[in-house]
């Protein structure tokens, strides 16, 4: 027994959701338990580190090349002053050499930063600027190799007393053949090593401020090019879902707007397909079902014995022909328009002449009009039309289709025209065939589809809407091009044009 309504309340149906909606969720779910791949991040990272490197190498190389380039010039400066001092010794004896070279040292003018040393012959300081050091030994090996090579001899390392790093450049007094004494320059490289100490901290304030730029620089770069990416992922997710027809915004007009305008030009087609398919398949069952039923009806009739009159039984066999004929052409074209779809879509190219095919076709429709009260008014070309090369059932299949149409949408005007002729100029050289009717045409609004597959328009004739799709394709397979439009004072004109002088194929 039902409860009443006041005892409880009844639950409420949840909505059915719709495929696409449901398609749409199940991939957003899969997406969230998908691990996330920052490639934001690595990008910036990548690059950021790259930059991180290069300006470290940058900067590692300007302060050594900063650095050997102050040391060479102070170890050629010192070599100078030494090279100078000792010239000055060279013509006095030891006495007076000791002597001049006390004047030289009182006389001397950078005290402040260099120490000038006057060595004796085996290397013992007798004077210096620095008066604490006087009667040491110097141990480095620039006193011993001037001595032996009688020639200036510099020194770039420690100090052995201090431990400082120095630069000293030795250059032997020579008397008599002989190493009398020897001048010697020494400085600190204190003062060279606070210079690069200030380098570096300049260099490698630069260096991070390049690294600051490159950072905000790679990050406005790479949201410009990933934001767009997100876009178009999530918009391919939404067509992938089921939201045909979805549309972004173009915001730029480089690689990722050409992308953009892609993936909407996608969506468009797909969109357009798949209501073309709903379309075509409506149409194709409504099509099917009626030439079916009629087949059937009357073979029904037929085979139960309820008409006996001879001239019914006759109409009826009549019905079932003519719509087994039709049904017979809707499935040449479907099996046609497959064929195309597949890629299986050959051509026997021979040598042809082309007046010919068009003539059986015209023939062979004429006394089919006959019939029907609809004149066919053939004009022949005036000069003869050379041999061409194409597949002659195929063109043949062309000008029978259009024969067709321009009965089954213009007959109602009681005469349809066909000619052939040349026309030729500078550029081109065609045959020309028309096909006009003289009909109510086709709206103008619909001549840009009028060749689109399972395109029918507002047209209430029975059909699948593929004919003038194969026409099209066959055509355009002879490097020639068919046109479909309005002729003036009323009618559709259909006109194909074939190319003479070149491979049509």
């Amino acid at each position: 027994m039902e409860q009443p309504e006041s005892r409880g309340k009844r639950r409420k149906r949840k909505p059915v959701k719709p495929a696409a909606e449901l398609a749409a969720e199940e991939l957003q779910q899969q997406d969230r338990r998908r691990p996330r791949r920052k490639l934001r991040w690595r990008w910036l990272v990548n690059t950021l580190a790259v930059t991180f490197v290069v300006v470290a190498i940058a900067v590692t190389a300007f302060s050594l090349a900063m650095y050997s380039y102050y040391r060479s010039t102070v170890v050629a400066s010192l070599e100078s002053k030494a090279q100078t001092a000792a010239g000055m010794f060279r013509n006095y004896t030891e006495t007076t050499y000791l002597f001049t070279a006390r004047q030289f040292i009182n006389q001397f003018e950078e005290k402040s930063t260099i120490e000038a040393q006057i060595l004796n012959g085996s290397g013992r300081v007798m004077i210096s600027s620095m008066m604490d050091i006087s009667g040491a030994n110097v141990d480095t090996p620039d006193v011993e190799d001037a001595i032996s090579s009688k020639r200036v001899v510099p020194y770039y390392g420690p100090d052995p007393s201090t431990g400082d790093h120095i630069v000293a450049a030795s250059a032997p007094v020579v008397y008599n053949n002989t190493v009398v004494g020897m001048v010697r320059m020494v400085t600190s490289l204190r003062q060279v090593e606070a210079q690069m100490t200030r380098i570096i901290a300049v260099t490698s304030a630069i260096g991070l401020i390049i690294l600051i730029v490159m950072g905000i620089t790679a990050s406005y770069f790479i949201k410009s090019v990933l934001d767009p990416v997100i876009r178009v992922t999530e918009t391919a997710k939404r067509i992938a879902a089921g939201s045909y027809g979805v549309q972004m915004e173009s915001h730029s007009d480089d690689e990722m707007g050409d992308l953009v305008d892609t993936i909407n030009d996608m969506s468009m087609k797909i969109d357009q397909a798949e209501r073309t398919q709903s379309e075509f398949i409506s149409s194709v069952s409504h099509e099917l079902r009626t030439p079916l039923t009629a087949i059937s009806g009357w073979a029904e009739t037929l085979y139960n014995g309820e008409v006996r009159d001879a001239s019914d039984v006759k109409k009826g066999m009549g019905i079932i022909v003519s719509e087994a004929q039709r049904l017979t052409r809707m499935v040449e074209e479907l099996l046609e328009f497959s064929r195309m779809e597949t890629g299986r879509f050959n051509l026997s190219v021979e040598p042809i002449d082309i007046v010919a095919e068009l003539e059986d076709a015209v023939y062979t429709y004429r006394e089919f009009f006959r019939r029907k009260n609809l004149a066919l008014d053939y004009t022949e070309c005036e000069e003869e039309l050379p041999i061409i090369s194409g597949d002659p059932e195929r063109l043949r299949q062309v000008f029978c289709n259009l024969l067709d149409n321009a009965d089954k949408h213009g007959g109602s005007g009681g005469r349809i025209e066909v000619s052939i002729c040349r026309e030729e100029n500078e550029e081109t050289d065609e045959v020309v065939i028309r096909v006009r009717d003289h009909g109510p045409g086709v709206p103008e609004d619909e001549l840009p589809y009028i060749k689109y597959k399972f395109y029918k328009g507002s047209s209430k004739v029975r059909g699948s809407g593929i004919g003038l799709a194969v026409c099209d394709e066959i055509i355009n397979s002879h490097n020639g091009a068919l046109e479909i439009g309005n002729a003036p004072g009323g009618g559709c004109v259909a006109t194909v044009r074939l190319p003479i002088g070149v491979e049509n194929v």
